[in-house]
Parts: structure tokens; C-alpha cells; sequence
């Protein structure tokens, strides 16, 4: 039996064209998406040391709300900056990324450590055409994100909570909690043998 030549639009025997956005609005014109590629590169994603200040000013030029006292370490990786609120004296670590495809909030004195990702996006495991599942973020007044967390789509982080260093939070964490991820434990020993 000879093997099946794919079809357009498949890969390997697999169709790889079903993807639709659906009525996911981006909420800006193709012309301030490019000019912001151009800033968050220059700006953002740059290792130089941009001050806060400028930074925050660009974040409200292209419709961010942004509070006083912002705090914002290199290498920040921000999609849609209309689409961010963030309250007043808060801290956001190097190589943060914010997949803000739905609006993402953060209150007053949220810290974000380094390498943390906020993804306001998904997708439907249900659907054939993977159609976008995506949800505002919320996260409250008081809270440390610590260092190399996932926070997922639709989650409300309350006020004044700790989330651990490698958390992974896709539900929402009530008030004056702190989470942690799994603990690490000994699955087994080690045998050495004499070589």
C-alpha cells in the first residue's frame, strides 16, 4: 500500500487549518499594533535599563492605565497594552510576559517577580477549530507573584496574597492566601554500583 500524499491544508495526514480566531477583537488598528511592535522592542524588550517612567509613559501613550510609582525591570514582554490596567507602586520583574489578549489588571502594590506569566489567552480542548478561550485576569491589591509563575485565563488572585516561586494557578485564589506549588519529594534511592 502506498502511503497517502496529504492534502492542502493537512500536515503529516493531519488537517492543520482548522484554527479560527471567531469574534476575538483585537482592540486596536493594524497600524498601533505595529507601532507598538516597534516600541516594546526598543523599550521592553531591550536590555538597557529604559527608566520606569518612560516606560509607563509609553504603556498610557498606547492606552494602558498605569498608576503612579511603577516599578518595571527589562526584558517585559507586553502584547496589547491597551488592554492593562496597573495600579500604583507596583513592581513588574525582568522577563515578565503578559499575554493580554483580554484585559489584565493589576491593583495597587502587585508584585511580579522575574520570568512570571500572565496569559488572559487559551484555547476550547473542546473545539475542533481551537477557538479561543480567553479572560480577563484580575489580580488584587497587596499580592506577590513570586519568581517563574503561570497565572491562566480567567483568574482572580485576592488582595494581599503570596504566590509561590514555580506556582502554576489556573483557579481563583481567595484573600490573604499563599499557595505553593507541589512539593518536591524522594520517588526513590539511588543504587552505585563499582565500575
Amino acid at each position: 500500500m502506498e502511503p497517502r500524499t496529504p492534502q492542502e491544508g493537512e500536515y503529516q495526514g493531519v488537517r492543520n487549518d482548522l484554527f479560527t480566531p471567531g469574534d476575538f477583537d483585537r482592540g486596536a488598528s493594524f497600524l498601533k499594533e505595529v507601532a507598538w511592535q516597534f516600541i516594546k522592542i526598543w523599550f521592553f524588550l531591550s536590555p538597557w535599563p529604559w527608566p520606569s517612567r518612560i516606560k509607563a509613559s509609553l504603556l498610557r501613550m498606547f492606552g494602558a492605565k498605569v498608576g503612579k510609582g511603577l516599578v518595571m525591570r527589562n526584558r517585559v514582554n507586553i502584547h496589547m497594552p491597551w488592554k492593562l490596567t496597573i495600579g500604583d507602586h507596583c513592581w513588574i520583574g525582568e522577563r515578565c510576559e503578559i499575554l493580554n489578549l483580554e484585559p489584565v489588571t493589576f491593583e495597587d502594590h502587585v508584585s511580579l517577580g522575574h520570568d512570571v506569566y500572565i496569559a488572559a489567552a487559551s484555547h476550547s480542548i473542546r473545539s475542533r477549530t481551537m477557538a479561543y478561550a480567553n479572560k480577563p485576569i484580575l489580580i488584587k491589591r497587596g499580592t506577590w507573584v513570586a519568581t517563574r509563575t503561570m497565572i491562566g485565563a480567567g483568574v482572580t488572585v485576592g488582595e494581599n496574597c503570596v504566590i509561590g516561586a514555580g506556582s502554576t494557578v489556573l483557579r481563583d485564589v481567595p484573600d490573604n492566601s499563599l499557595v505553593a506549588p507541589s512539593r518536591s519529594t524522594v520517588i526513590a534511592q539511588r543504587v552505585l554500583t563499582e565500575d
